[in-house]
């Protein structure tokens, strides 16, 4: 039984006729001061950087190899805090469309940013929420007293590697199963399912999308992700040959309109209302999150970004496979003894407008809110990458507002959701 749950029972038996009202004040008191004490073994974030996000085909990394992002990725978190790589006990590395797994290149890409052998790493793959379940991996192992100092990293190339790459031949027997079979529906006929089901309008996901857009043009132009992207000098083939180039920004970002996102066509359904403008961008880009112990971190005279609190992940019917966060939320928020209206920041990923409204109108949360910064729809969704990447805005955002508890969710593929809770520092 959690503590707060245990303390709202005692309260219970002694008083009877104990006001509502004031048993959640003590429970949130006792929360406050018992389950956020600052402990040694805190799970916390010394650092948390990403690669810009561009556009798989057309942007800035269209000819860029996924494991060059990821070693930059890597290479970013030791140079930032100082932390040697040979203190790097383990890595995580969430990748989805990568074959075999990725295993192998991963290991390589390790190597080619100066990380010693000593250092271990494995690959993981939980789709649209691998870069987030990399992370509660190397926060596990640090909790359970396995490492003491981890990195978790997210990194996908949409650009060479389709979406077929992550599925291997089928066996026609699962095929049987409804179930099963609904794993295969594309993503935007899941959209489409979402947005019928819960009835949301065309109207509404353009104007979620737009929204997206703006919040995103406003921050790139004000500078507010600076603090979490790393340059990436890189290459693309032109016409008149391969040109050297330095990629700073987000490519994906850009000004419309909702009556622009009105004119665009249908994609999945003949008289559906999921766009291209209303769904997140297939995109190239890696993250990585550098993490151990509170302990550790104050050894190494190391400032905090953050700490880990909880996460969850709950399963949904494949067909409506959007529609996990509004269930992976509230089971995060209960194990951290949080409610919705305790959250100052939500980082919910926007793989399609349908999803995320619903998901947000669901458990009512404030659209002021949402992806302060603008969400998948304007930055763009590198599959593996977008868990990480949530984590370094969530916790940037945090600092720069000075507020307190953030979350990052997602939908994922086949039919689940994940959320984590983080408290800034």
């Amino acid at each position: 039984m959690q503590p707060n749950r245990r303390l709202e029972v005692i309260l219970n038996h002694i008083n009877q006729n104990s006001q509502p009202q004031a048993m959640q004040q003590l429970v949130s008191a006792h929360v406050s001061s018992v389950v956020y004490k600052k402990c040694p073994d805190d799970v916390v974030i010394v650092c948390a950087l990403r690669t810009p996000i561009c556009k798989a085909k057309r942007g800035g990394f269209r000819d860029t190899h996924w494991t060059d992002l990821l070693t930059v990725a890597l290479k970013g978190v030791v140079e930032k805090s100082g932390v040697p790589a040979k203190a790097i006990e383990d890595v995580q590395v969430g990748t989805v469309l990568a074959a075999g797994g990725g295993a192998t290149e991963a290991r390589m890409a390790l190597f080619a940013a100066g990380y010693p052998d000593s250092t271990c790493l494995a690959t993981t793959n939980r789709q649209c929420s691998s870069g987030l379940q990399a992370f509660v991996n190397i926060a596990g192992a640090i909790k359970s007293g396995q490492i003491t100092v981890g990195v978790a990293a997210g990194v996908e190339s949409m650009s060479q590697h389709g979406f077929q790459n992550g599925v291997g031949k089928l066996n026609d027997k699962l095929m049987k199963h409804q179930e099963a079979a609904d794993c295969l529906i594309p993503m935007g006929v899941t959209s489409e399912n979402v947005a019928e089901a819960f009835n949301i309008s065309r109207q509404i996901q353009d104007e979620f999308a737009a929204s997206s857009q703006t919040k995103a043009v406003k921050a790139q132009q004000s500078g507010l992700f600076k603090d979490e992207i790393i340059p990436v000098h890189t290459s693309v083939n032109t016409s008149e040959g391969e040109k050297q180039i330095t990629v700073e920004e987000d490519d994906g970002v850009r000004s419309t309109t909702i009556a622009d996102l009105s004119k665009l066509k249908t994609v999945f359904k003949k008289d559906g209302s999921t766009t291209a403008g209303n769904s997140s961008q297939v995109s190239d880009g890696a993250a990585a999150v550098l993490v151990m112990t509170r302990a550790e971190a104050v050894k190494r005279g190391l400032p905090i970004l953050g700490k880990f609190v909880s996460s969850a992940v709950a399963g949904v019917p494949p067909n409506i496979m959007g529609v996990g966060p509004a269930y992976a939320i509230p089971s995060a928020l209960e194990k951290a003894g949080l409610s919705v209206a305790d959250i100052d920041v939500f980082e919910i990923n926007e793989a399609f407008a349908s999803q995320a409204y619903y998901s947000i109108n669901k458990l009512g949360i404030p659209l002021s809110k949402v992806n302060p910064l603008g969400g998948a729809i304007a930055l763009g969704h590198p599959l593996g990458c977008t868990g990480a990447r949530m984590i370094a805005t969530l916790l940037h955002q945090l600092k720069r507002t000075k507020k307190r508890f953030g979350v990052v969710s997602m939908c994922i593929g086949t039919g689940m959701g994940m959320a984590a809770v983080f408290e800034a520092e």
